[in-house]
């Protein structure tokens, strides 16, 4: 057993020492970080500390109070001032930077507002289309005026219809749960993809990289290649797990430093707090289950090849079916309960992603998660075995190996 845990340790340490793993791991943290501070970034480049200059030209006289009143409601940060200039020198001070816009203000024939917005690119639609709706508010109150509508009568009109959702499913989960379930699905179900691709083509390189250099040769003389398989395996599950924490812990940190930042984006509408144990320990379950999968399978093709470049041919199919189960769970977030997605989630190669999306949004009964981790752990078991006799036949392979007929002489190698 020594030799199993030789070779599980000097995988971990070799590349935890490795400069694309410091490289890797120290990029991953500044893109974490910016993006848990993009809100303090932005402010840093924008000269107007986020807000908007509009220079309004009220040939009316009566339109610029109506709409800069509209426009505080809709974006504190667009600054409405009526210019006093001629058309020429309003158009002039936007090209040299003291506007981001200009609007011209008019009445049409039936006296009902118009513009004419100018920028030096009209490329900002957010500016644009806030100006728009409040230019657009302040036209249908002229038009109430004008029909003789009162402000209670239009209020009344545009009032939105009121709905209750009610789930008649027992225990079903309310609206605001939905929410924050789905924001920590969302955030998860990246974590996962990203991780069982990066990982487990980490060790079909590292099988492809000791064949390349023969020392596979000396190593299935002294060890057998079913422990070298699942040495490396749990080397780099464990590497994997040294780098998410560092990833998670950071990120955990900024995000808690910038909240407030942040709800008016994505976490603003997606919560990611007080959340539940039980979601916790299904992610980490199916985290760390869809990354044995994934890396028995890529342990056992990257033996098959004897030359790097053929790595990621040989991978593709694997890389494919990660795509397809991500694809799946991202169309799941909007309709989690459909007879689709229940199907596809107990298929083993999907199961970590898309059965975690149901347990994380609905309510499902224990037992359809237990049949789920079921299939997946039996998948693995037989997949381990499958895989440690491909892999034991596969090291002794040289030469040109691409093919997937391949695993048919590695296996008969193997036998002899």
């Amino acid at each position: 057993m020594n030799s199993f845990w030789i070779i599980l340790f000097h995988t971990y340490v070799n590349k935890l020492k490795t400069k694309s793993f410091l490289f890797t791991t120290l990029l991953t943290v500044a893109i974490v970080l910016g993006l848990t501070n993009i809100h303090n970034i932005i402010n840093a480049f924008d000269k107007n500390n986020g807000k908007e200059k509009v220079a309004i030209l009220d040939e009316t006289g009566q339109l610029y109070e109506p709409l800069k009143k509209q426009v505080s409601m809709i974006n504190k940060d667009i600054s409405l001032t009526l210019y006093k200039g001629s058309f020429e020198k309003a158009e002039k001070a936007v090209e040299k930077g003291d506007y981001s816009a200009m609007i011209q203000l008019r009445y049409n024939e039936e006296k009902l507002p118009e513009a004419s917005f100018k920028a030096m690119s009209i490329a900002d639609s957010a500016l644009f289309t806030d100006l728009q709706t409040s230019l657009q508010q302040v036209k249908t109150v002229l038009a109430a005026t004008k029909i003789h509508l009162t402000p209670a009568q239009l209020q009344k009109l545009y009032e939105p219809v009121s709905i209750k959702k009610v789930a008649l499913e027992k225990n079903a989960k309310t609206e605001e749960e939905l929410n924050q379930a789905r924001g920590l699905v969302y955030v998860l179900l990246f974590i996962i993809y990203f991780s069982v691709i990066m990982y487990a083509n980490m060790i079909a390189m590292e099988v492809a990289i000791e064949k390349s250099s023969r020392v596979m040769e000396i190593l299935i003389s002294s060890v057998s290649p079913i422990k070298q398989m699942f040495a490396k395996i749990i080397g780099i599950g464990l590497l994997s797990l040294t780098q998410l924490a560092i990833f998670l812990s950071i990120g955990y940190v900024s995000l808690k430093q910038n909240m407030e930042s942040l709800k008016e984006g994505f976490f603003g509408v997606t919560s990611l707090g007080d959340i539940p144990v039980e979601t916790i320990s299904y992610a980490v379950i199916f985290f760390i289950l869809g990354y044995f999968l994934y890396a028995t399978l890529a342990a056992c093709l990257g033996s098959l090849v004897s030359r790097i470049e053929d790595v990621q041919q040989m991978i593709t199919p694997m890389t494919l079916l990660v795509v397809g189960g991500f694809m799946i769970s991202m169309f799941g977030l909007g309709k989690p309960d459909s007879s689709f997605i229940t199907v596809t989630s107990y298929i083993p190669f999907f199961t970590p992603m898309i059965m975690f999306l149901r347990v994380g949004m609905l309510n499902i009964p224990a037992w359809e998660s237990f049949i789920g981790i079921a299939l997946l752990i039996g998948t693995i078991v037989a997949l381990a075995v499958f895989g440690a006799r491909v892999y034991k036949g596969g090291v002794l392979m040289y030469g040109k190996s691409n093919s997937y007929k391949d695993i048919k002489k590695a296996l008969q190698l193997n036998e002899k």
